[in-house]
């Protein structure tokens, strides 16, 4: 036991930057679910956060990319506004089907993504630049397309892209009965259950065969009893957070799109040659150029890719709000910028992994969520949510220096 302790403690030292987040994660949990009385974990608020927090997290996404490429994107909340009123004018005010309107919201950031791109990285203008310019320019647009007014509601095929679910296929199993003349019967989707099961499974395989590839390769790896403790523990969240689902409503569809777009910017971001080429712009441009990367033509898809997520993300938004207003999406460049920070992004670009973003973007959301649980006024919150994100930096900096202390 002493020995697992002992490598719980180093792996705690010597992966500050990535276990951080995680023990962070797990005490903000802990203190709001206390302070909330229990309610931050009630199932009904635990698919709460999944559906009022998607399009942050597909956004972080797209934020990561931009960060570890040495780039920062202050135009999200606008776009997200202005994808979302093209979106509402086809489909409400146009009479158009939903899912034209789903594609269009896509498309139209899609294009302000390359619109973007080529100031970036075809003239040279900093993205800081380049999207403070975004932020007003498409602000401005969104005020333009709707005519300054709100439009809604959108038709019910467009509302269940981010609050519909999954219908019982398999059916549920009842786990209790209350008493009295009132009583329900409390179900559980036996879906919702499966694919909790499945994820762990998932889970359990992948990190078998990564563990026996860091061995083919004489790389370090935990003892097998420290390894079977991460993989409890993880399978245990997991499973935990799956029965909370499948006891409220079942699983969301919004979690589908979220789960698909983990799983392909995980494989972009570790097994293709553009998310090398990435971490290689951010990490040392003057060497990625020698080594013969097209600096140009990454930071054109980086800023598309973002351009691509805020699109996706605001499809899900608008369908959440059910319309759109010429002020949505106000500050949301805080919440991602802030998420892809706490989750372990370097301000200097080159570091920053997708994991750390979500972890990050769930820390922002669990803030938020158990603050207005406890009745916070929302000006507390916003100034807690600034000194979280100047204490992340603070925090990046800090290892920085202690790394070259090291040296």
């Amino acid at each position: 036991m002493s020995n697992v302790f002992t490598e719980v403690t180093d792996l705690i030292k010597h992966n500050l930057r990535t276990s951080g987040i995680y023990i962070a994660f797990i005490a903000i949990v802990v203190i709001f679910t206390i302070t909330t009385g229990g309610t931050l974990l009630n199932p009904e608020n635990v698919t709460n956060l999944v559906l009022q927090n998607a399009h942050i997290l597909i956004m972080a996404l797209g934020m990561i990319l931009m960060i570890v490429g040495g780039h920062i994107d202050l135009s999200v909340g606008s776009v997200l506004a202005f994808a979302s009123a093209v979106s509402a004018v086809l489909v409400i005010r146009m009479g158009m089907p939903w899912w034209v309107g789903i594609t269009a919201a896509i498309i139209t950031g899609i294009l302000v993504g390359v619109w973007q791109g080529f100031w970036v990285a075809y003239v040279g203008i900093p993205a800081f630049i380049v999207t403070l310019a975004g932020m007003l320019l498409f602000r401005g647009l969104t005020w333009l397309v709707l005519d300054n007014v709100s439009l809604s509601p959108f038709p019910r095929g467009y509302r269940e892209v981010a609050s519909g679910f999954i219908p019982s296929v398999l059916g549920e199993i009842t786990v209790g009965q209350g008493q009295g003349l009132k009583s329900v019967a409390q179900t559980v989707d036996i879906f919702t259950l499966l694919i909790g099961v499945v994820a762990v499974i998932g889970l359990i395989a992948a990190a078998w065969r990564s563990r026996r590839a860091r061995l083919g390769y004489n790389q370090p790896v935990e003892s097998m009893a420290l390894f079977v403790i991460k993989l409890v523990v993880l399978s245990a969240v997991i499973l935990a957070f799956a029965w909370a689902m499948a006891y409220n409503r079942g699983f969301p569809i919004v979690l589908i799109i979220v789960a698909v777009l983990i799983l392909v910017y995980n494989v972009v971001t570790n097994r293709t040659v553009f998310g090398r080429h990435v971490y290689a712009v951010g990490g040392n441009l003057s060497a990625a150029r020698l080594s013969g990367v097209n600096v140009r033509s990454t930071n054109f898809w980086i800023m598309t890719n973002m351009g691509f997520l805020t699109g996706v993300a605001a499809a899900v938004f608008s369908a959440r709000s059910n319309g759109a207003q010429p002020g949505m999406g106000n500050m949301f460049e805080l919440d991602v910028i802030a998420a892809c920070f706490i989750g372990g992004a370097s301000t200097m670009g080159g570091v920053g992994r997708v994991g750390g973003a979500l972890v990050g973007g769930l820390v922002m959301a669990v803030i938020s969520n158990g603050m207005q649980l406890m009745g916070v006024p929302q000006s507390a919150q916003q100034i807690i949510k600034g000194l979280v994100l100047l204490l992340a930096v603070a925090f990046d900096i800090y290892n920085k220096r202690r790394a070259g202390a090291t040296r």
